[in-house]
């Protein structure tokens, strides 16, 4: 079987020092994105939980998939005790045991709030099909956004193609596109089918692979630094999405913003499922009055 380059760790975690069982609100946000799905499950808004995982041909079964892996190592803990679900996401109203679905812009400024702090202003969260730019207040609630078109460009699924083009695994493409001496000029298209020929083309003239990764990185970083300078970018700014991961690309959107991006406290890919967790506890606290 060929190596599957754009293939990326899943992976789950569940919090050592935490019972569910010693919770008055078990809550859980679902997101289902057009490349990954996080399931994050809280007891009374502390980080229980979590999975995150490759999303399949069917969003309904992303979903359960998620919400299950997270489940798993939990003492005995079961959808039935989980009092409210919200979904988010490209899939989130084929969340079948959800109760309520919110936006995923929504979801990822509450959850940056909770990942970075009440400090974070702009949020950009670079997903696997589309990015957007986000700008909240202290509370995690959305003031202003932008999202960009629905192109690869700039995203996990473009990262994705790169990695198999290249034959370099997708969890090393953000180190190897810093291992170059000098920056290269970016890739001229932002279009990830142009790119990839262009890709394809930079190699044949001898370059490296490392040289065409940080083209191309370069590239994503101007396109999504575009979309955070017309929503404005204040200074405690964090990065939400798979390719917060990729430090290749964080490098560079820091070099064209002059900022550093705040430190995340939690994993960022699961930022909008937390976020929806967050949301899932406030209206189990409603409902019971």
């Amino acid at each position: 079987m060929a190596e599957e380059y754009w293939r990326w760790t899943e992976s789950r975690w569940t919090n050592p020092d935490l019972s569910w069982k010693d919770g008055k609100i078990v809550s859980a946000g679902v997101d289902v994105g057009s490349v990954s799905s996080q399931a994050v499950i809280m007891v009374d808004g502390v980080l229980y939980a979590y999975a995150n995982t490759r999303t399949g041909a069917d969003s309904p079964n992303s979903a359960t998939n998620a919400i299950n892996w997270a489940m798993e190592d939990t003492d005995g803990l079961t959808l039935a005790q989980i009092q409210y679900t919200v979904g988010t996401g490209y899939g989130r109203v084929n969340v079948p045991f959800a109760q309520r679905a919110i936006t995923e812009i929504s979801c990822h400024a509450r959850g940056a709030n909770f990942i970075y702090g009440p400090t974070i202003r702009t949020v950009l969260d670079m997903g696997g099909q589309d990015c957007k730019a986000i700008r909240c207040d202290e509370k995690g609630k959305v003031t202003s956004f932008l999202m960009n078109d629905k192109c690869a460009a700039g995203t996990g699924r473009g990262m994705e193609t790169f990695a198999d083009v290249l034959g370099v695994s997708i969890n090393e493409v953000g180190e190897l596109s810093l291992q170059v001496d000098e920056e290269p000029p970016p890739v001229s298209s932002v279009c990830v089918v142009f790119a990839k020929s262009e890709a394809i083309g930079l190699l044949r003239k001898g370059w490296s692979r490392e040289k065409v990764l940080a083209s191309f990185s370069l590239a994503t970083a101007r396109r999504v630094v575009n979309l955070l300078e017309r929503v404005g970018v204040e200074k405690e700014f964090g990065i939400t999405g798979g390719i917060a991961k990729n430090k290749g690309v964080v490098t560079r959107v820091e070099r064209e913003l002059g900022l550093t991006a705040l430190v995340p406290n939690y994993d960022p890919q699961i930022a909008g499922a937390l976020g929806a967790a967050l949301y899932a506890r406030a209206l189990a606290e409603k409902a019971a009055g």
